[in-house]
């Protein structure tokens, strides 16, 4: 994946008294230097007893191969809370590659979950409630390169945060977007108007 730029600064938790959550959803970017480290994470968030929840018990119910559904775990027998699923946005057909998406990147967004919760962007009082789940980008090329670990889950990690606190902030605003929206361009169709795709 060639590289986009973007502030890896995480959004700051907005202190409001929350209701139910049906549906939030977010994205975010945070990369280092190399192609590798980019984390590019899209979350989807609501409570277990709605439209989330009907969505993350048929993820983990029915297994695609190459697109594996898992639960994001400190370790075995250590999950997360919010209760969190991770599916690859890219098909998964090397050892090598599954063992960096279900070890550092899993390991990753476990912290980025709990991180959100510290930093209140989820209540704690609605962590049983409440289920995420997380598209998550590895970029391919990470099995043919001699990668840094701590690199990937930090850039994982604080990815994960970053899409949660703009989830449940509702970032950007519409209002945001549509004084922006001249001016943002999109970096792979800006490539291709560049000629360089």
């Amino acid at each position: 994946m060639a590289k986009k730029k973007s502030s890896s600064k995480p959004a700051k938790a907005k202190t409001k008294s929350m209701g139910r959550i049906v549906l939030k959803t977010g994205e975010a970017l945070v990369e280092a230097e190399p192609a590798w480290s980019a984390a590019e994470p899209e979350v989807i968030i609501g409570e277990l007893d709605g439209p989330v929840g009907f969505a993350f018990a048929n993820l983990i119910g029915s297994q695609v191969k190459g697109h594996t559904k898992v639960f994001a775990i400190l370790n075995s027998d250590v999950q997360v809370k919010p209760a969190t699923i991770m599916v690859s946005k890219v098909t998964v057909n090397s050892e090598k590659y599954t063992n960096i998406l279900m070890g550092t990147v899993q390991a990753a967004i476990a912290h980025g979950v709990l991180d959100a919760v510290r930093a209140g962007s989820i209540p704690k009082s609605k962590a049983n409630d409440l289920g995420i789940i997380v598209s998550v980008w590895l970029d391919p090329s990470i099995v043919d390169v001699d990668y840094d670990p701590k690199l990937l889950f930090q850039t994982n990690r604080e990815a994960t945060a970053k899409a949660i606190a703009k989830a449940m902030n509702n970032e950007p605003s519409i209002d945001w977007l549509l004084k922006n929206q001249e001016t943002v361009p999109h970096f792979f169709h800006q490539l291709a108007l560049d000629g360089k795709l």
